[in-house]
Order: C-alpha cells, then sequence, then structure tokens
C-alpha cells in the first residue's frame, strides 16, 4: 500500500505549501513511504484527484485543494482531517495503516482493546516493566465503591457520636443554669427567715 499525497509544486498560495510540507514533513518524521503527486505539472494527477475526493468532502466551488491524502484508491482526507489525526495521535488509522509497535497510537489500540475484553494493565512510573492485572470489579468501581461505604459508614458513625456528645453537655449546662436562680430564691429566702 503506498501513500498518494497530492500536492501543488508550483502553488502561488503560501497557506498552502506550508500545509503541504506539514504533511510531507510528519510522513517522512515516522518513516512512512508515500509518494508525492504533482498537480501542477501533471494535467492526469489533478484529474485523478479531483474525480477521486468524494463529493460530501469537496468544497463549495467544487475543486479539492491540496495535498490531498490517499492510500492507494482509498481517500484519507485533506489537510484539516490529516492535523486533527495528528492531534489525537490517530495518523495510522487516518492513513489506513496498522500502526508499528511501540508508537502511541499502538498503545492506544492495545488498551482499548484490553478495556473491551474486560481487564486493564497499570503502569507504574517507577518501573515501566511491572504491570497489574486489575479485576474487572475494580475496573467498574465495584470494590472501591464497597470501601468508599466503609469509609462513609464509619465516618456517620463517629459523626452520630459526637452529636450525642454535643446533646448529653447541652442539658448539664442547662441543668446549671437552672439551678444558680433556685439557688438564689433559697439564699434570699434564708435570708428573709434571719431578719424575722
Amino acid at each position: 500500500m503506498v501513500i498518494k499525497v497530492f500536492l501543488a509544486s508550483s502553488s502561488g498560495s503560501t497557506a498552502i505549501k506550508k500545509k503541504q510540507q506539514d504533511v510531507v514533513g510528519f510522513l517522512e518524521a515516522l518513516k512512512i513511504d508515500y509518494a508525492q503527486l504533482d498537480i501542477a505539472s501533471n494535467e492526469d494527477n489533478r484529474a485523478w484527484m479531483r474525480e477521486n475526493v468524494p463529493g460530501e468532502k469537496k468544497p463549495t466551488n467544487g475543486i479539492p485543494l491540496p495535498p490531498q491524502i490517499f492510500n492507494e484508491e482509498m481517500y484519507c482526507g485533506d489537510y484539516d482531517t490529516f492535523f486533527d489525526a495528528k492531534e489525537d495521535n490517530t495518523v495510522y488509522e487516518f492513513l489506513g495503516l496498522t500502526p508499528p509497535p511501540g508508537s502511541k497510537e499502538a498503545q492506544q489500540a492495545e488498551n482499548s482493546q484490553k478495556l473491551q475484553n474486560g481487564s486493564v494493565t497499570e503502569e507504574h512510573p517507577d518501573d515501566d516493566t511491572t504491570k497489574i492485572e486489575l479485576k474487572e470489579a475494580e475496573q467498574n468501581g465495584d470494590a472501591h465503591t464497597a470501601e468508599l461505604e466503609e469509609d462513609e459508614e464509619s465516618k456517620n458513625a463517629e459523626t452520630d457520636a459526637q452529636d450525642e456528645n454535643e446533646e448529653e453537655e447541652e442539658p448539664a449546662e442547662e441543668e446549671e443554669e437552672s439551678r444558680k436562680p433556685a439557688e438564689e430564691e433559697e439564699q434570699e429566702e434564708a435570708e428573709g427567715d434571719k431578719e424575722d
């Protein structure tokens, strides 16, 4: 499979030149084999590109601008969709290629495959080779939920105990305050009895 990048070698637009350079530079950096097909000097390339860009992907004037990217006969996209794929680390998927082992895209595909199968590997930042298999219940949060419920119950019990202690202390203070006027009355009566 050959990636075909349709370019305009003699474009007057600096924006188009920058986009073409970005696509080509990125493909070279990833060491992806591609073929540059010039639409400025080859009328057949221009006609083929215009015919094979899907109708919904063509601009309102009907003439698609370079760069346009194909995988053999399959349309991949223009610069904007290429840029989005680059930002999302899905360039290989965008190009219809299998990502090489060790690439970010291959790791993402591997992780999504594991999620679909019901198991996840967790990497430790200290040791890249150490991985822990998590049980499906932990992945779904059941085990963690149980721990949270236990913690919540113990916190509620502590709060209830504190509330009870505070309630017990408040009546004691109220009793002391109600005793004071009664004691004062008794003292006044006793003083009154002494005077009689």
